[in-house]
């Protein structure tokens, strides 16, 4: 973990922390955390929070990528249209059969190129090459597949074989309706990797375990965010 500076901010650590926490946690915006911050009492201006969400989000989520374990292996993978000051752009995102976001790509066009960089991408971060790689039947991933010599693993199938994948677009949807659409594809990609790791963090998917075992999930989550957020 490499510990974080907050000097030269006028606000303390665990406020800045707190803001940040709530931003990519939940589907709020930046006016959503500023009156929430103000209920408790802290007046910070919403340019404030949203230097805070730009510059520690990124640095969180490098710390929260160490401490993340391996994928299962099982890798699913879809993209999505997105609309970015009018232009069409695809998401290109990948998780695991366990609901992991393990990557997500933000790019002009749908083809062979993007699905290559993904994977290439995929391959460098993980660690790991995939058991199965399950998609839809669109071509550009049989062509990347077979560039990267991993045709024998690349599962290409119906919508409901990728349903994982399709889920997991859901909650991205929600952000881009609450941030009314994102502004650029850099500022898209940089939140969207940013918000995929807090996601991952949190994601304890309570209706699978008992409320015991959920309580013990969540208290390791918080420390592995508080561990995430230390101060140099």
């Amino acid at each position: 973990m490499k510990p974080i500076s907050f000097k030269r901010h006028r606000f303390p650590p665990d406020v800045i922390r707190y803001a940040v926490w709530l931003y990519f946690r939940f589907t709020l915006s930046i006016r959503d955390v500023e009156e929430l911050l103000a209920q408790r009492g802290i007046e910070a201006s919403r340019e404030a929070v949203r230097c805070w969400v730009i510059k520690f989000g990124p640095l969180i989520a490098a710390n929260l990528r160490r401490r993340r374990c391996s994928s299962t292996g099982r890798w699913h993978l879809d993209e999505m249209l997105v609309r970015i000051r009018g232009r069409r752009m695809y998401l290109w995102r990948a998780v695991d059969d366990e609901g992991q976001i393990l990557d997500v790509l933000v790019e002009k066009r749908r083809n062979k190129a993007a699905a290559l960089k993904l994977l290439r991408r995929l391959l460098k971060n993980q660690g790991i090459h995939p058991e199965t790689i399950t998609t839809d039947k669109l071509a550009s991933y049989r062509a990347a597949t077979r560039v990267l010599s991993l045709t024998s693993r690349h599962r290409p199938g119906s919508m409901r074989e990728n349903n994982r994948a399709e889920n997991s677009h859901l909650v991205i949807r929600r952000r881009e309706r609450k941030q009314q659409k994102f502004k650029s594809q850099g500022s898209a990609q940089k939140f969207l990797a940013t918000h995929g790791t807090v996601y991952n963090t949190f994601n304890l998917q309570p209706h699978l375990v008992r409320r015991s075992t959920l309580r013990h999930f969540r208290a390791e989550a918080h420390r592995t965010w508080a561990a995430a957020t230390v101060g140099a």
